[in-house]
């Protein structure tokens, strides 16, 4: 007999295999024969971040809040949603809807049809795809809660019918009734669906709970009765450019410019893959507020996170904009701003606390900083970036010291905001493993009241498909894995490849990895689910970006 974690990892191949077959097709039926074969394997797999998705009755309803933070707001009211690439939609005058958890520009064309942006590689779409097959579970669910055996519509659903049109029209109407209402339709207690209520009015992203369950049952009712389907297509211009770097390609490009424009192509560069916050507030903090130890920057990080009104965030900026600063905003469509940090523009002698800037104006390093990037969009951004700057007939390459990738990760022992130092990354569902020399090290980390766990890391075809079985393989076997991630294979097989392959950066090139853990996929009520890190995240990303300085630039 098979296992639960082999069965697990059998289902999540079969979800990619009827992904990828359902991508070059064009389009599908969430509830026709392939669409039915992703939701059996979604249904085998039982992933964490899904919590009771495979309950007959009971809607999850904190996957539900968490999914609905990264799908376009109202996406619950549309029949048919087309996965676009950039065609033109960004000038037109239809409104451009963001999700606060994930970069996307999507359009709701007419009341029936929403578009959604897909350029950030294969990694984004699987990701909705799987997103997008949980929503469709749940809509079933609230079906059956909603009619008798006999197809006839509970009163409760008719109820709720009322609840949304009155909030449609801002008309005042007993939130203890429709709580009634809407848990006997989502198969959970008065308090839990009470909770969810709440969760979702606090949620800058989607429409009440009221309007999102009315609406996904809506269409599953109208589709079961009247076949009237709901349809996901895709189109012909994303599955042309799709793997080809058209986006990782124009970013990379735009960031070698500007350094050129700079004149900074012959310094030492440092590429850091961060957020877009932590280095420049940590260097220039340093610089232009004298703080002198770790603690002081930390605490500057906290008063600029919560909005302190002694926050100096507006000073530090105008400071940094004068002493080597460059924001560059992402125009190419891979949502990935960067910024170029230019230290021979510093009147300051130490770049950080205790590590001090060469006196050479050649040898002064340049710090480009790039935001996080989603899956295998690491990879294409990263190769692109570390290819020589093509212009005109030269072939110009870059002086690439060091790479460093601070990220978040799911961790598999310890707690939330706990430190991940990795050696190797294993690529889950390949043969391709990636063993590599890590600047930075534990006792880095010491003294600073944090877990640190140092060992080998999965990347992960997505983190919305993981289960207990399969982390429980990686944790217990002899991978010994420490955590999981969805990039550090991909940059690596960047890197590797710049450097050892294409020589088109120096073989001896530097480099350094640290995650904090924005999750506990083992821990029940610590999943991505749960919601985020919030200021317990603070500390563990400004101390991996001061050690990443520290040990980039300390003599």
């Amino acid at each position: 007999m098979r296992t639960r974690a082999q069965e697990s990892r059998a289902a999540i191949e079969r979800l990619y295999i009827t992904m990828r077959h359902l991508f070059m097709r064009g389009t599908y039926k969430p509830l026709g024969v392939s669409g039915e074969s992703l939701i059996d394997a979604l249904l085998i797999l039982r992933p964490e971040i899904y919590g009771l998705v495979s309950e007959i009755e009971k809607v999850e309803l904190d996957g539900l809040l968490y999914i609905m933070e990264r799908l376009p707001r109202g996406i619950e009211e549309c029949r048919y949603i087309r996965l676009i690439s950039r065609e033109g939609y960004e000038n037109s005058d239809f409104e451009k809807l963001i999700p606060s958890k994930r970069r996307r520009n999507c359009y709701r064309v007419d009341k029936d049809q929403m578009f959604v942006e897909m350029t950030r590689g294969k990694s984004d779409i699987y990701d909705i795809l799987t997103h997008l097959t949980f929503l469709y579970i749940e809509a079933e669910k609230i079906r059956r809660n909603s009619t008798d055996s006999k197809g006839r519509i509970h009163l409760n659903w008719n109820m709720l019918k009322k609840i949304v049109q009155q909030e449609e029209k801002g008309e005042p109407y007993d939130k203890e009734a429709a709580c009634s209402y809407l848990s006997h339709l989502t198969g959970r207690t008065f308090d839990e669906t009470h909770q969810a209520i709440q969760k979702f009015e606090a949620s800058r992203n989607s429409n009440s709970l009221f309007s999102i369950i009315y609406h996904l049952g809506r269409l599953s009712i109208d589709e079961a009765l009247n076949d009237n389907d709901r349809e996901i297509s895709f189109s012909a211009t994303l599955r042309e450019r799709i793997g080809h770097h058209v986006y990782g390609e124009m970013w990379a490009q735009n960031i070698k410019a500007i350094l050129d424009e700079h004149d900074l192509l012959n310094r030492p560069i440092h590429i850091i893959s961060a957020n877009l916050h932590s280095v420049v507030n940590t260097i220039y903090g340093h610089q232009a507020l004298g703080l002198s130890s770790f603690e002081d920057i930390e605490q500057m990080a906290i008063d600029i996170s919560l909005g302190n009104k002694n926050n100096k965030a507006k000073e530090i900026e105008k400071y940094a904009l004068k002493h080597g600063f460059v924001s560059i905003p992402d125009i190419s469509g891979t949502n990935i701003g960067a910024q170029i940090i230019d230290t021979s523009k510093m009147v300051a002698e130490t770049l950080i606390p205790g590590v001090e800037l060469p006196e050479d104006v050649k040898k002064k390093p340049v710090i480009v900083v790039m935001d996080y990037a989603f899956g295998e969009q690491a990879y294409e951004c990263f190769d692109e970036l570390l290819k020589p700057f093509e212009v005109g007939n030269q072939s110009i390459p870059l002086d690439v010291v060091s790479a460093s990738i601070m990220g978040k990760a799911g961790i598999l022992e310890g707690n939330k905001g706990d430190l991940m130092i990795p050696s190797s990354h294993v690529f889950e569902g390949t043969a391709d493993n990636y063993p590599f020399k890590n600047q930075l090290k534990p006792d880095d980390f010491k003294g600073y009241d944090l877990g640190v766990y140092e060992g080998p890391m999965i990347t992960v075809l997505g983190t919305s498909l993981q289960n207990k079985d399969v982390l429980n393989y990686f944790l217990e076997s002899s991978w010994k894995a420490i955590g999981l991630e969805m990039e550090g294979a991909h940059y690596q097989k960047a890197i590797q490849s710049a450097s050892k392959i294409r020589r088109s950066i120096r073989k001896n090139v530097k480099v350094l990895y640290a995650y904090y853990a924005s999750d506990n996929p083992l821990k029940t009520g610590s999943t991505l689910a749960s919601g985020s890190l919030g200021m317990e995240g603070v500390k563990p990303t400004y101390l991996i970006t001061f050690k990443i300085l520290e040990t980039l630039f300390a003599n």
